[in-house]
């Protein structure tokens, strides 16, 4: 079912030469019923700034556009994608800006967003999880954004969203995430679907900021939890040794078994850690 009068993405993609390029992290979305159910997992896009990181040749873009967004501001490092991203800034005057550039460069806070804004992505997979934590780990919170709406593989959604009972998939990621957001896997997207199709299974994830998290410095809690999935297999007390601190003193000031393993940590329990570190 056609969601605009512009031409098939893969008409598109053949007029502009627009080869997905592994080393950029591409794999392209043609099916626009794909990139419709995407948005409108976001909710309702009326009067909503959204921000795309690698609109690429414009299918999430078009979706989103189609689906009522205000404007989309879209940040793309390849060149090659521009003319195809013009041509569906004509179509919608006023409502697509592109910004040609590396999205691990840009300065956030310096977009020009008024009202609501939401970032929705099929995230490059090669700095997917850096961009997240980049989100999600300033010392500045609320962000200007109220939700995420982001495609990774499938194990990397499992890894945000995971808990202790999940012991293979929590670590530093969960309790960062789950710290600041509130995280849940939407559905899961096939290889067959992209273009070239990957080796493994996409999933789209939602995070919602919560608005009041628990206080902690964020750079202490991502140091926190660095040292102590560093060394995952080994008890509190040997892996936070670099901390600089007496281990087993820090966890029983907070309450912690010193012999317990990082993967049985709620995140309440790293978050008591780092503002323990912090004093």
């Amino acid at each position: 079912m056609a969601i605009d009068t512009l031409p098939p993405l893969r008409d598109v993609i053949e007029r502009h030469g627009l080869a997905a390029k592994k080393s950029l992290g591409q794999n392209f979305l043609f099916d626009l019923n794909l990139t419709s159910k995407i948005a409108r997992s976001a909710g309702d896009l009326a009067g909503v700034t959204v921000v795309e990181v690698g609109p690429g040749p414009g299918g999430l873009t078009r979706a989103l556009l189609a689906g009522g967004a205000k404007r989309v501001i879209g940040i793309e490092r390849d060149e090659r994608c521009l003319p195809a991203l013009a041509d569906i800034g004509a179509h919608y005057p006023g409502q697509l800006d592109v910004i040609a550039a590396d999205a691990l460069t840009i300065q956030w806070n310096n977009l020009g967003i008024e009202g609501p804004c939401r970032i929705i992505a099929n995230l490059p997979y090669n700095i997917g999880t850096l961009l997240l934590t980049r989100w999600i780990g300033g010392e500045a919170w609320p962000p200007p954004f109220d939700a995420f709406v982001l495609m990774f593989q499938r194990e990397v959604a499992e890894r945000i969203v995971a808990t202790p009972d999940e012991p293979h998939d929590y670590g530093r990621l969960a309790v960062l995430c789950g710290w600041r957001t509130e995280a849940r896997i939407l559905f899961d997207v096939p290889p067959q679907a992209f273009t070239p199709p990957p080796k493994i299974t996409s999933s789209v994830v939602k995070l919602t900021p919560r608005a009041l998290p628990e206080t902690c410095s964020a750079e202490l809690l991502a140091k926190v939890t660095q040292h102590a999935f560093g060394q995952r297999r080994k008890m509190l007390r040997q892996s936070l040794k670099g901390l600089g601190v007496d281990p087993i003193e820090l966890c029983k000031k907070v309450g912690l078994d010193p012999t317990a393993r990082a993967e049985t940590v709620p995140v309440a329990g790293f978050v008591a850690l780092a503002n323990a570190l912090s004093t």
